[in-house]
């Protein structure tokens, strides 16, 4: 049954059904399964994206930019985003979500994650045209330095992979592994 909250322009299942493919999209593009491209496809032309750390972007093609950087390459790619919960707002084509930034394991069995709030607006048509993520940046940049040390510890990063952290973060990598 299809029912829509009176003043809301679109129905509860629609705004699930929204949410269920972009998170879906994410799961597939971050495992590899999928492509950051599509993720992006889910956005307006003229979407307003902000991320705590890279800012304020509009438009697909700046978040594209930004996905391809953040998400596609090291050390973006070691991120998995289960979902803690989401919440929506029919009245005002809003979806919350509460999501982990989850690092794989590095090597040691320990799998790392910091939690961030996404809220997203619905545009119709299975699209979005706004999306914020706040986290806690200083959590989130010292997760990453320690799953790094973890990672150089256990013996699992490439030669490309310490590189990233002998230059970004050279505090984190330990003496007897550094080049």
């Amino acid at each position: 049954m299809t029912e829509t909250i009176e003043g809301a322009r679109w129905s509860r299942e629609e705004l699930e059904a929204a949410y269920q493919n972009w998170y879906k999209t994410i799961g597939a593009a971050a495992s590899g399964e999928g492509s950051w491209k599509d993720f992006v496809a889910l956005y307006t032309d003229d979407v307003a994206y902000h991320d705590q750390i890279s800012g304020e972007m509009s438009g697909r093609e700046a978040v594209w930019e930004w996905a391809s950087m953040a998400l596609g390459s090291f050390p973006g790619d070691q991120f998995r985003f289960p979902e803690i919960w989401h919440a929506i707002d029919e009245t005002q084509g809003l979806i919350i979500a509460k999501i982990k930034n989850e690092m794989v394991d590095p090597g040691d069995g320990v799998v790392s994650w910091e939690p961030h709030i996404s809220v997203i607006t619905y545009a119709g048509e299975g699209k979005f045209s706004a999306q914020t993520d706040s986290y806690d940046v200083e959590s989130f940049l010292t997760m990453i330095k320690e799953w790094g040390t973890r990672a150089m510890t256990a013996g699992t990063l490439d030669a490309d992979q310490r590189g990233w952290y002998e230059m970004v973060y050279p505090e984190t990598v330990p003496a007897n592994i550094a080049s």
